[in-house]
């Protein structure tokens, strides 16, 4: 390592990182000063000196080369790019030496040059100069599935290129919060995902020439990629095909200023549609239009059970059935729950312990798996249909098979919904004039509680992340 030329403070600071003492690391910083890593901030000496123990004294870091100096820019900050080494393929999967940015700013005239002490360090991989912009991600290295607030970050990423002309770039209005985010956060991907991951699967955006467009969530190769396969269009389901998969799985998610997007997946925005509703309408309502209008086989006038009654796909699945003319049910935990399923159009509503009456329901839509799953057996009537589409109460159920084909009932499984489907759902949504259930509205630096509060069952409809400033609250 090389640091005849660098600021004596600085020197000090990447000797402190081969010495393995954190103490001298912790000594270069002001009193008042804040260091940045992976979303992160720590505002104290003891906090300084804490990361870095943990981050580089322990996993044996060293600064092997300086490969780049950026004198004072523009914004008063030194830039360094260094090349790393250390222990950190068990956290990260990292074996070979890397390449850091450390991006400095230095105290102001003290009186000497060796009394200046780092007023910020942020440590990142982009080079100085890069177009950054904010966004909500999972960490690589951090998911736990018990916490899934360890892998939350909050903070800027370089503004995403396109990769070929089939894609676009477009400003981000507002996302959504999903339990998909969760199982993210948790680590739960599906084959080919890899992190860092930024979360949303759903949200609406603007075009360069101010054109609102929503984002239509489903991919795959066969719809997305100009070498990809091209499915006979009266054969193909997006929802069926193995290779699909939404954003935040296997490309990067909508909760960010900005998103590259396929054409092919921007639907216009209806006229007059809310943003806040328009921000909504990807995941849990596009779920809910194929469960009742392609998977149930309901008709106007049957009695539809919503297990379930302030979720996003509940909620949605009530408002839904009865602009539709079914007569809806459905269960709650709490009365505040009841009360809300009640508002939006269900006649009648359970409480637990309460008996659901078998036998009536032509389809009971059941929205968490296992812990409901033999109820919604008993439930529903001779002939009817039992539709799910989560796992939160259990991904493994008990029934006997004579059930099914004595009573006649069918049990079967909808996820998302087509390209068509969702046009069809903005459609009825603007033509009945229905205002989706928003639990709060939150911005980025939100989300995190957000999700406390989802894992918590604290949610009744949906949260809408709010990304351009005043995008949903001037409405």
């Amino acid at each position: 390592m090389d640091a005849a030329n660098l600021h004596p403070t600085v020197k000090t600071l990447l000797q402190a990182i081969n010495n393995k003492d954190s103490s001298a690391f912790a000594s270069a910083f002001a009193a008042n000063a804040v260091l940045v890593d992976e979303s992160f901030s720590y505002t104290s000496s003891k906090a300084i000196r804490d990361f870095a123990a943990d981050s580089l004294v322990r996993p044996n870091a060293q600064v092997l080369q300086i490969l780049e100096s950026v004198p004072l820019d523009a914004d008063g900050l030194t830039h360094l790019k260094v090349l790393m080494d250390g222990d950190y393929a068990e956290e990260y999967g990292i074996t070979e030496p890397f390449p850091l940015w450390l991006h400095i700013s230095l105290q102001t005239a003290p009186s000497a040059a060796n009394e200046q002490k780092i007023s910020r360090l942020r440590i990142d991989i982009y080079a100085p100069g890069t177009p950054m912009m904010r966004a909500v991600w999972a960490a690589a290295g951090k998911t736990r599935e018990d916490d899934p607030l360890a892998a939350l970050r909050c903070d800027v990423l370089p503004v995403p290129d396109p990769p070929d002309e089939t894609w676009v770039r477009i400003k981000m209005l507002a996302s959504s919060l999903n339990h998909h985010d969760v199982f993210t956060l948790r680590g739960i991907v599906v084959a080919g995902g890899t992190y860092p991951l930024t979360l949303g699967n759903e949200g609406v955006g603007v075009l360069d020439d101010g054109t609102e467009v929503l984002v239509y969530p489903v991919m795959s190769p066969a719809t997305s990629s100009p070498s990809g396969p091209t499915p006979a269009a009266d054969e193909y389901d997006i929802t069926l095909d193995p290779e699909r998969h939404v954003f935040g799985e296997r490309t990067q998610g909508l909760m960010s200023e900005y998103a590259v997007i396929p054409r092919a997946n921007l639907v216009p925005k209806p006229a007059g549609m809310p943003t806040r509703t328009a921000a909504v309408m990807g995941v849990a309502w596009l779920t809910a239009y194929r469960m009742l209008f392609a998977r149930s086989g309901l008709r106007r006038g049957q009695t539809m059970l919503v297990q379930g009654a302030a979720g996003g796909v509940a909620t949605a699945l009530v408002q839904l059935g009865a602009a539709a003319g079914m007569r809806v049910w459905a269960t709650g935990r709490t009365e505040a729950k009841r009360a809300l399923a009640g508002r939006l159009g269900a006649s009648r509503v359970f409480a637990p312990g309460e008996e659901v009456p078998a036998g009536e329901a032509a389809a009971v839509f059941n929205l968490s798996g296992g812990a409901t799953f033999e109820e919604a057996l008993r439930v529903v009537r001779n002939g009817g249909t039992v539709v799910c589409c989560a796992i939160h109460g259990g991904a493994e159920v008990k029934m006997r098979v004579m059930d099914l084909f004595m009573r006649g009932i069918t049990v079967t499984g909808s996820y998302m919904g087509t390209r068509e489907e969702f046009e069809s759902l903005l459609e009825f949504v603007a033509r009945h004039g229905i205002e989706p259930v928003v639990d709060s509205v939150v911005g980025l630096d939100g989300v995190g509680k957000a999700v406390e509060r989802m894992v918590a069952g604290d949610v009744k409809g949906k949260i809408v992340v709010s990304i351009a400033e005043d995008a949903v609250n001037k409405e």
